[in-house]
């Protein structure tokens, strides 16, 4: 059976409505005028209207009656809700991933982790690659997948996908990138996680959040102050 041309074109647009929001195109707060996206994307209004929903239930756009569409707006009071609600949703569902989780879960795990780490982070034009994205967000999933109470999934994913439009807050340097190793990160998140290694997982998961949060504040102060400290 083939899939529908319409469903086709709104999955096209969704991925490059949330490229360019992820890169920065479309700025935080930003209006998301049907009329102009129809013009820059080359697609119709019905089109767009099955994409946009799909943004907003990432969390990278609200919607509101009269206003229309508009990327999510961000503040540095609004990342620390958020990285507090991720620490405290994603350590509980990892927990409970860790003791529901079957073999099956481990394989997955370690073919996640094994494509994030061939995976470049930004592709050749210097922008944050969709590839790493996607591999990104497919391991971060895995992690969470061997719990059962899939509410608890859905909310753990909802809130970190509403924490990757702060990639495109900050400078390209404040994800962290330039001063960590995220690489390692992700590698020590993967074996504790193999070994049900509780105490150990947790604690990487709540740094993992927890700098890259930390990174994205601190870039966004010398943007705002221009390299100066406070």
């Amino acid at each position: 059976m083939t899939t529908p041309r319409s469903t086709t074109r709104a999955e096209d647009a969704y991925q490059q409505l949330r490229a360019d929001i992820l890169n920065g195109r479309h700025e935080p707060g930003s209006r998301l005028r049907v009329e102009v996206l129809k013009e820059r994307y080359g697609v119709s209004s019905g089109v767009l209207r099955e994409a946009l929903p799909r943004l907003v239930g990432q969390g990278l756009a609200t919607f509101a009656p009269q206003q229309g569409f508009r990327v999510v707006a961000v503040s540095p009071e609004h990342l620390r809700d958020l990285t507090e609600a991720r620490v405290v949703i994603e350590t509980h569902v990892v927990r409970e991933s860790m003791a529901h989780g079957s073999i099956e879960w481990e394989s997955d795990l370690l073919a996640a982790h094994h494509n994030l780490a061939r995976t470049s982070y930004t592709d050749s034009t210097g922008e944050i690659n969709e590839r790493w994205l996607s591999a990104h967000a497919r391991f971060h999933g895995t992690l969470l997948a061997g719990c059962p109470n899939r509410r608890l999934q859905a909310v753990a994913t909802q809130l970190r996908e509403s924490a990757e439009v702060y990639r495109c807050w900050a400078p390209a340097t404040a994800t962290g990138h330039s001063h960590r190793d995220v690489a390692a990160e992700h590698r020590l998140l993967c074996d504790r996680a193999i070994a049900r290694d509780v105490p150990g997982t947790v604690e990487a998961l709540t740094e993992h959040i927890e700098l890259t949060s930390l990174l994205l504040l601190e870039g966004h102060r010398q943007e705002t102050d221009g390299g100066t400290a406070p």
